[in-house]
């Protein structure tokens, strides 16, 4: 009967998508991201669904980014939360101006039934999203576990019906998508058994820090080789000394007004980042804390059940 179901949303074969689709890997770790946390944090598999987010011009969609999507079951059927989505997508717009909603995405195989119901919800929102379907269940595939799909009106029987046709699409990435995932994969490797080397992004940092040390390291003697000429330890050297006031002399060239804004907008990222950092760690200590108390107090009530009943 499933079978049946999926081949009824599905058009034929002969008829391909209108879209010109280009994906970001950063949605695929997203999603991931999201079905492996509600997996890691239920008993059962649960389904995921979610909103994808990008640029379009004309019939070319590029999709960068996504964001969750809160819904509920009645009746075995999924009502998406939409003040929570008008939440989000104003959050999104503050930070992202120039992205708009593309479609969503959700978890599983062949699209079904349940799918269209919840796609002409999403017309609600956007006249012709797409739908991302990523199956968490391949295993061992050279493919991705990706499929787009685009919805069209076609006439069933002569009445007209909502179905899904395929869309084709091809990866796009940027610097910073590529070291993060070269960094996942690297790490992936490892805990697997693989060899501990490092990714890109930790022999890059290395290489700063180095470089850091090293000017450290070389502005010291200076300032020593300066202090002991003044103190009369060591004679003096006029071109080593003309050397260091032509070096010192070049500092007041970043003293300008852009570097300073610049300088101060770089320091503030890196201390927000710092700040981010500390509280998902604090976040996620707090989370670990709440779930130990609650599997204590289940226990403990378990156990003051146990005895009431030899009481």
């Amino acid at each position: 009967m499933d079978c049946k179901m999926n081949e009824n949303v599905m058009t034929t074969a002969n008829i391909s998508g209108s879209l010109i689709a280009q994906l970001h890997p950063l949605v695929i770790m997203n999603i991931s991201e999201h079905w492996t946390r509600l997996r890691a944090q239920s008993a059962s598999e649960q389904q995921v669904i979610g909103a994808l987010i990008g640029k379009q011009q004309g019939r070319t969609i590029e999709i960068m980014n996504s964001f969750e999507l809160l819904f509920d079951r009645i009746d075995s059927d999924i009502v998406i939360d939409r003040t929570y989505y008008d939440q989000k997508e104003g959050q999104f717009k503050q930070v992202f101006p120039d992205l708009d909603f593309l479609g969503w995405y959700t978890t599983g195989d062949i699209p079904d039934e349940s799918d269209i119901k919840v796609h002409r919800q999403i017309c609600d929102i956007n006249e012709s999203p797409v739908l991302l379907k990523l199956n968490p269940q391949v295993i061992r595939s050279t493919k991705l576990p990706v499929k787009m799909y685009e919805s069209v009106i076609d006439l069933v029987n002569g009445n007209a019906k909502m179905l899904f046709v395929e869309l084709n699409f091809t990866l796009v990435t940027e610097e910073a998508e590529r070291i993060g995932l070269d960094h996942m994969a690297r790490l992936s490797s490892t805990q697997q058994g693989g060899d501990s080397q490092n990714s890109i992004l930790a022999e890059h940092l290395r290489c700063q820090l180095n470089a850091v040390k090293m000017l450290r390291d070389r502005v010291k003697i200076i300032l020593s080789f300066v202090k002991d000429t003044q103190d009369g330890n060591i004679p003096w050297n006029h071109a080593i000394l003309r050397e260091a006031h032509n070096l010192s002399h070049r500092l007041p060239v970043i003293t300008s007004r852009k570097f300073t804004e610049q300088f101060y907008n770089q320091c503030n990222d890196v201390a927000l980042m710092t700040y981010l950092g500390t509280l998902t760690k604090s976040s996620n200590t707090l989370n670990q804390f709440v779930n130990k108390f609650n599997v204590l107090y289940d226990r403990q009530g378990m156990g003051r059940r146990i005895r009431s009943l030899f009481l």
